[in-house]
């Protein structure tokens, strides 16, 4: 198929490498940044932008960082997606934004004849290598049954959860999880290496048992070691939790904990580490403590 990828970054660029290996032809906008020079070639063409790329392609699949990125590369007056689409194309968004935005953009784009489903993932910049990704779909299911081949080159776990809005909703919940795990694993980390004992054999012992998880063998290993490159940003996890906790406050409903997790990652921002990966959230725990378990 001849696929839009718009937003090539941790992500993004091995999500579109796996769909060029399986041989699908990829095109690159270079409006939102350069296009990558090793996508290009005999399956990757560079577009000067998201209007040109949707003329081009069948599939446009978007993965940028915000709800502001996604509104502007569909929709601005001069050079979004919307003005190269057509009936038989399908707009498909795998960033991490607001469902409410979500539901507004498709609306647009369907009003504009084409169709849209938002399929947001999970797993990092590993599950994005391997192709293992969790994807959270929300759309029209005829339409899911079209792209799905597409998805289960991504991931390997696509899930049709409801309709439109229902996959970035979805993903708020996922981000929660993560993060309160995160938090969880940090407090643990930092409490066994406090009394005295050994974090990474308490980490070995804790795989074994019922508080096993993919974060306490993930991030728990970056934790201990120290490795803090992201994977998966602070900011962007922050900008997660904003989501969660502006619906929250709309269906008036409490999340105290999601509350907690966001300030120890705004504690983290406050030490220069936006750019750190979402495991450092220890950090904070650690700052506090006047102790590091490294």
């Amino acid at each position: 198929m001849k696929i839009g990828f718009i937003g090539t970054g941790i992500m993004g660029k091995p999500m579109a490498h796996n769909l060029q290996q399986a041989g699908h032809s990829l095109y690159f906008s270079e409006h939102f940044e350069p296009a990558p020079g090793e996508l290009m070639g005999e399956r990757g063409f560079a577009c000067a932008t998201p209007c040109e790329v949707a003329r081009a392609s069948d599939i446009i699949i978007t993965m940028l960082p915000d709800t502001p990125h996604v509104d502007d590369v569909l929709f601005n007056p001069e050079y979004g997606v919307i003005h190269g689409l057509s009936s038989d194309k399908v707009v498909v968004d795998m960033s991490s934004i607001s469902p409410v935005a979500t539901k507004s953009f498709a609306k647009r784009i369907i009003d504009a004849g084409a169709e849209y489903i938002d399929a947001p993932v999970s797993g990092g910049e590993v599950g994005a290598k391997e192709g293992t990704l969790s994807i959270m779909v929300g759309g029209n299911e005829s339409v899911f049954l079209r792209i799905k081949p597409l998805l289960d080159i991504m991931g390997k776990n696509v899930t049709l959860v409801g309709q439109v809005g229902d996959g970035q909703t979805c993903k708020v919940a996922n981000q929660i999880i993560v993060a309160l795990n995160i938090e969880a694993v940090a407090e643990a980390l930092l409490f066994a290496s406090r009394s005295g004992a050994n974090p990474a054999r308490v980490r070995e012992a804790l795989m074994g048992g019922f508080a096993s998880s993919r974060v306490l063998e993930v991030h728990g290993e970056r934790m201990i070691h120290g490795k803090f490159d992201p994977g998966f940003r602070i900011s962007l996890h922050q900008k997660d939790l904003n989501l969660a906790l502006e619906n929250a406050r709309l269906l008036n409903i409490s999340l105290p904990n999601t509350a907690m997790a966001q300030q120890l990652f705004n504690a983290c921002a406050a030490l220069g580490g936006k750019e750190w990966d979402h495991s450092a959230l220890i950090r904070a725990l650690e700052n506090q403590a006047c102790f590091s378990i490294r």
